[in-house]
């Protein structure tokens, strides 16, 4: 009687808690969420100016009072009063403030998260007004979510490129039997763009502009058509704003390191994946998911270096909050999914 009171007054969420974008599923009605994990605080009074977009439009851009920080970093808690806030502006922003008894939420965290990392998502969920909070690691979520079979006894290998992390998981009969987590995503890629033009130009750009290169330009593998783009950045020696064209030539070079790490983490789960679930993977081939796998040439790239078919799921930016979703409508797979 009392579960069926809370289903009438309470709405269950599946929540994508990323470090580049927070997305939210509501059961019944899909996603309704989908914005960047920034948050801006006014330096003097700590008091929370903008959440999401909002905020994400003043990163580099705020006069000395106001700092837009992003409270996740290589996909867990950097800083939890942050994301506690966070967390409640976008729960009371998808609930509309209807419902008045708390959530239960279904969050994902990396595969290779600490006990004390899970304890901090847990906490923050619940000071943001959660009723039950579950975790869902990543990778699984994110082969759910990308509709492999994951319930069979046979292997399905997932790549879950994040803006922190990549996450690379064999798993077969509802377990993850292999995972391995690199602290290297998006993020890395254009931290590694402002560098190289800093070191190549001598010219300062900010990471919006890095990210535009990255989407527009930037590949994993040579491409047919040569593509260049015009930037604005600040020349470091003379300290007067200029504008350069970058090719995707570059962009190409200048992720290298970031798109190589993620090649050799997939070829050590390669390596560490069990003979006969190896086989399957043969079969069926790599998934991909996340914001990276839409890295031109990323599929090509790792085909490339594998000698295995690479797939791209349907929707890769919303794969693990699909996932989660599918998971808080399914009991019986929550809980065999769920990790302590």
């Amino acid at each position: 009687m009392l579960n069926g009171l809370y289903n009438i007054f309470s709405s269950d969420l599946a929540i994508d808690l990323g470090t580049a974008n927070t997305l939210i599923y509501v059961k019944g009605k899909g996603v309704v969420c989908d914005e960047p994990s920034v948050v801006a605080i006014n330096n003097h009074n700590k008091e929370t100016l903008a959440v999401g977009d909002e905020a994400k439009c003043m990163l580099g851009r705020t006069p000395a009072n106001i700092v837009a920080i992003r409270p996740m970093k290589d996909g867990v808690i950097a800083s939890f009063e942050h994301t506690e806030k966070m967390l409640r502006y976008f729960i009371q922003k998808t609930l509309n403030k209807k419902k008045f008894i708390g959530p239960r939420i279904v969050i994902c965290v990396p595969s290779g998260v600490t006990q004390v990392e899970k304890r901090a998502v847990k906490d923050s969920a619940i000071q943001a007004g959660a009723r039950e909070v579950y975790l869902v690691e990543e990778p699984m979520a994110a082969a759910i979510g990308a509709g492999l079979p994951i319930e069979e006894p046979s292997g399905n290998m997932v790549v879950d490129i994040g803006g922190g992390t990549t996450e690379v998981a064999v798993i077969s009969l509802s377990g993850i039997v292999y995972s391995n987590s690199v602290r290297v995503g998006g993020d890395e890629m254009d931290d590694a763009i402002v560098n190289y033009i800093k070191r190549k130009y001598n010219l300062l750009i900010g990471t919006s502009t890095a990210e535009k290169i990255k989407k527009e330009i930037g590949s994993a593998f040579p491409m047919e058509e040569r593509k260049t783009i015009k930037i604005k950045g600040r020349d470091m020696v003379s300290g007067i704003p200029q504008t350069r064209e970058i090719s995707d030539a570059e962009a190409r070079e200048a992720i290298e390191e970031a798109v190589t790490k993620i090649v050799d983490a997939v070829r050590i789960a390669l390596e560490k994946t069990p003979p006969e679930l190896s086989a399957d993977i043969v079969d069926r081939g790599i998934v991909l998911t996340g914001g990276g796998a839409l890295l031109k040439g990323l599929d090509k790239r790792l085909e490339a270096e594998t000698k295995l078919p690479i797939l791209v799921s349907d929707d890769p930016l919303r794969a693990v909050v699909m996932g989660a979703g599918k998971v808080l409508d399914n009991i019986e797979l929550l809980k065999k999914v769920t990790i302590d």
